[in-house]
């Protein structure tokens, strides 16, 4: 059952126009619930308003959940959960230290106050005083999991891996922070992690999964969204409410912009040279890495997922360049593009356009064998129609001035099998050029002879291969848009050294871009890169299925 939720910032003590905005609020949308992070109320409380909550004068509109903060509660208000009352009429404290199961079956786990550093060992002995010990926030842990973690202080690294958090100025001195919650967020692995900001901002922490995932797809992959709200009535305007949707479907793929766990703390091991020489999107081996393979033949083992830079797992992805994720397979722009945002403005493109189209499973290559039948049907059909979404974009967005090139290098000694995309001008489709371009460097480097196959399905050629789609439709007046097009294809076999730069070479030729033919030469700062994703986002909208 899904739980429609309501969030508070601290209210500190504001309870009147509070709970009457959430009472409009409520109106319209009807919430399950609503929670009040940090403090509800003030040092110097009000005392007419709190004679109006506790004498049921303040309406409050559907069931609230509150804990203690940073202050003490009031008097009035220890006195009645002393006496194991109601605070006021749908007003209910949650305790410092407990797991609390909602009517709608939501699993809210809380931890309030500060720690106290001066206790070393043991549980508080009440559940009102605004701090904490080490010993309560462990003892949660045997709560084994919840849907959400309320909590007065930050987990200590909680800004670590987050593009978010720098580009706010978010590190160790912007709020108490601690090693327990950190441990207790960790191994509660909460859907939402709610915590007090303690000033005039609010942070709202891209969602984050764990460095190891058991591969259940029942359960789906643990994912955490940690959010901080402004307090309430706060002069900078920050954001101070927040609602959401609680649903306990299974994640099977991370949301876009998603990172590795921030309490990831990576092995102290040296990387292999092979490890070394695998940048994210790079599509081959470095110029040195080849050298070096000269000399060593006996390869290391391929990275696992949490090392592969194409695995979502892996703690050094590069989340910024992802555009969008589907069930099976995921895009995202190319490491050192072929193309530049300036390369096609004119066409209508203000961004490279050069892309990278990747199963999310980690395989080597598109084949029954290693997903079973009916997973790599899914995943070669959703590969397909990130690429049909990417032809129709540059066709309709350039009025049919440009085509497009994909491409894929099907081994068994692949890292991670993905294909890339890029835009072309039609001419060089419609005249045959780029097929004439591929044909001719293969001939040149003795890599092999191309046939034309148009294969839609995984696993209907046996053994490593190079294949290439080349699409586009021209603008003609008396049929419309007329599509033309090949798929080619060419297998070879272990004696056959296979150029993985052989495909950039040839469109580095067409587009007479051969300064750009490495990619190590042109890769660009996180801010291009980041500029890049936003403009095809922007461009992809109507094309998105996802």
């Amino acid at each position: 059952m899904a739980a429609k939720i309501f969030v508070f910032g601290s209210i500190n003590g504001q309870l009147q126009p509070a709970f009457s905005k959430l009472s409009t609020l409520h109106a319209k949308n009807a919430f399950n619930f609503a929670i009040v992070t940090g403090n509800l109320f003030s040092e110097e409380q009000n005392d007419e308003q709190l004679t109006q909550l506790l004498e049921g004068q303040i309406e409050i509109p559907c069931p609230t959940y509150f804990t203690v903060g940073t202050v003490a509660l009031p008097l009035r208000v220890v006195e009645r959960i002393e006496k194991d009352e109601e605070v006021a009429p749908n007003l209910h404290y949650l305790g410092k230290r407990s797991t609390t199961k909602t009517s709608e079956g939501v699993r809210i786990v809380t931890l309030g106050g500060m720690l106290d550093a001066n206790i070393i060992a043991g549980l508080s002995k009440e559940q009102i005083a605004p701090f904490h010990t080490e010993g309560d926030a462990k003892s949660l842990r045997g709560a084994n999991n919840a849907d959400i973690l309320l909590t007065a202080t930050w987990p200590a690294d909680i800004w670590k891996n987050s593009p978010k958090a720098n580009e706010a100025g978010i590190n160790e001195t912007t709020a108490p922070s601690s090693q327990t919650i950190a441990e207790l967020c960790e191994a509660l692995k909460p859907r939402y992690h709610l915590s007090m900001s303690p000033g005039d901002f609010c942070f709202e922490r891209e969602p984050f999964f764990p460095e190891k995932v058991e591969e259940n797809q029942d359960k789906g992959i643990p994912l955490t969204r940690f959010i901080a709200l402004a307090p309430w009535g706060n002069a900078a305007k920050a954001k101070s409410m927040y609602a959401f949707t609680l649903n306990r479907d299974a994640i099977i793929t991370p949301p876009a912009g998603s990172t590795i766990t921030p309490f990831y703390k990576p092995a102290a091991t040296k990387r292999s040279a092979e490890d070394a020489g695998f940048s994210r999107f790079s599509h081959g081996d470095s110029r040195h890495e080849r050298k070096n393979h000269r000399r060593h033949r006996e390869r290391s083992p391929p990275p696992g997922p949490e090392r592969c830079f194409f695995c979502l797992c892996n703690p050094n992805l590069s989340t910024h360049m992802v555009g969008c994720i589907g069930e099976a397979a995921y895009l995202a722009t190319a490491k050192g593009p072929l193309t530049t945002s300036d390369t096609y403005k004119e066409q209508g493109l203000n961004f490279p356009g050069h892309f990278v189209i990747t199963p999310v499973d980690h395989l080597a290559r598109l084949s029954k064998s290693e997903l079973g039948e009916e997973a790599a049907k899914t995943t070669f059909s959703e590969m397909n129609r990130f690429r049909e979404s990417l032809q129709s974009m540059v066709s309709t967005l350039s009025k049919h001035k440009l085509g497009a090139v994909t491409w894929e290098i099907s081994r068994a000694r692949n890292i991670h099998a993905h294909w890339q995309f890029l835009p072309v001008p039609i001419e060089l489709v419609s005249k045959g050029l780029v097929e004439a371009g591929f044909r001719v460097l293969a001939e040149d480097m003795k890599l092999g002879k191309f046939v034309v196959k148009d294969f839609e399905t995984a696993d209907e050629v046996e053994g490593d291969y190079f294949r290439v789609w080349i699409w586009g439709e021209e603008d003609d007046e008396a049929e419309g848009g007329k599509v033309i097009g090949k798929s080619l294809l060419m297998q070879f076999g272990d004696e056959i050294r296979f150029d993985l730069q052989y495909p950039r070479k040839v469109m580095a030729k067409l587009l007479k871009l051969e300064k750009r033919t490495f990619w190590q030469d042109v890769v660009q700062t996180e801010e291009e890169e980041t500029a890049d994703v936003a403009a095809f986002r922007e461009a992809f909208k109507e094309w998105n299925f996802t």
